[in-house]
């Protein structure tokens, strides 16, 4: 399955947009921010979804928690993330992660631009918050748009620790619907207080 981009919507508004996005909560802006640290301290040329997943993990319980293999399997993925400078992301350090869907975005002088897929991934994570009726992305809705693309580096992390991609998405799909029914099963029981409160003031 193909993760739902639009070509023109990230095109047109490039790096800085995807830098400066006030769609995100305060903490996926941090999470955004400590990829780009990341993928500079590794001399890293461009932002990829492998950065953002091992930030999403190391930073985000909620994200954490949506693996069925828990703290352990966590710790296990975020060892092939620590071994990118030394194994397979020597690899990735001479081609760009693309499933040729859209251009490269690249940084400002002296920084790493964007790898076309997480730039996707990022104005996904924000048009997925937006049809749940959130206006701000938040990190789960990240992981969902990075791991949609078989394509993306965060896939081939995920294989190598033992994940199945789509597995993934269908927890985390069950996981918003848990969330999504206790909320309204909270508003019923509010409603039915506040109905009892009026029935006794009668």
């Amino acid at each position: 399955m193909q993760p739902r981009i639009p070509r023109q919507s990230t095109t047109e508004h490039g790096a800085n947009r995807v830098d400066n996005d006030a769609r995100l909560t305060a903490e996926l802006a941090a999470v955004v921010a400590g990829a780009r640290r990341r993928a500079l301290r590794d001399g890293d040329r461009q932002i990829d979804t492998a950065h953002l997943l091992h930030t999403l993990l190391e930073s985000d319980p909620a994200v954490s928690a949506v693996f069925e293999g828990g703290g352990a399997q966590v710790a296990r993925l975020l060892g092939y993330l620590v071994q990118r400078s030394i194994g397979y992301g020597l690899r990735w350090q001479s081609s760009v992660e693309d499933s040729g869907a859209l251009p490269v975005l690249p940084g400002a002088a002296g920084t790493a631009g964007w790898s076309p897929i997480a730039a996707g991934a990022l104005e996904e994570a924000c048009e997925r918050a937006g049809r749940r009726g959130d206006a701000l992305a938040r990190g789960v809705d990240l992981l969902a748009a990075i791991v949609v693309d078989p394509q993306s580096r965060a896939v081939e992390v995920l294989r190598r620790g033992g994940v199945d991609a789509g597995e993934l998405l269908a927890r985390i799909a069950h996981v918003e619907q848990v969330e999504a029914g206790w909320a309204e099963y909270e508003e019923y029981e509010a409603y039915e207080e506040f109905a009892r409160g009026v029935e006794g003031g009668d």
